[in-house]
């Protein structure tokens, strides 16, 4: 437990930032999630709406600070090849 004031004034800080950062990765993650049932429900008129509002939330958790800049656009390229991949198939 913090002793000074400036320790807990940093863990009052660092606990708002973890519960914010929590907060939009949840966002994002279900976003992703959404997009993943179209696609195994062959649900293709949706799927386009859904992937662009999928990459909006990585995009948004990467510049909110949450995300590195290569994890978001590792995500979204992992996302678009697997979209791209049921449409083949």
């Amino acid at each position: 437990m913090a002793n000074h004031v400036s320790s807990e004034k940093r863990a009052r800080q660092t606990e708002v930032r973890r519960l914010r950062n929590r907060a939009n990765m949840s966002t994002m993650k279900t976003s992703v999630k959404k997009v993943l049932d179209a696609v195994q429900k062959k649900d293709f008129s949706q799927i386009d709406a859904l992937l662009r509002d999928a990459q909006s939330a990585i995009a948004k958790t990467r510049q909110k600070g949450t995300i590195h800049k290569n994890n978001m656009a590792r995500r979204i390229s992992r996302l678009n090849a697997f979209v791209n991949k049921a449409r083949k198939a």
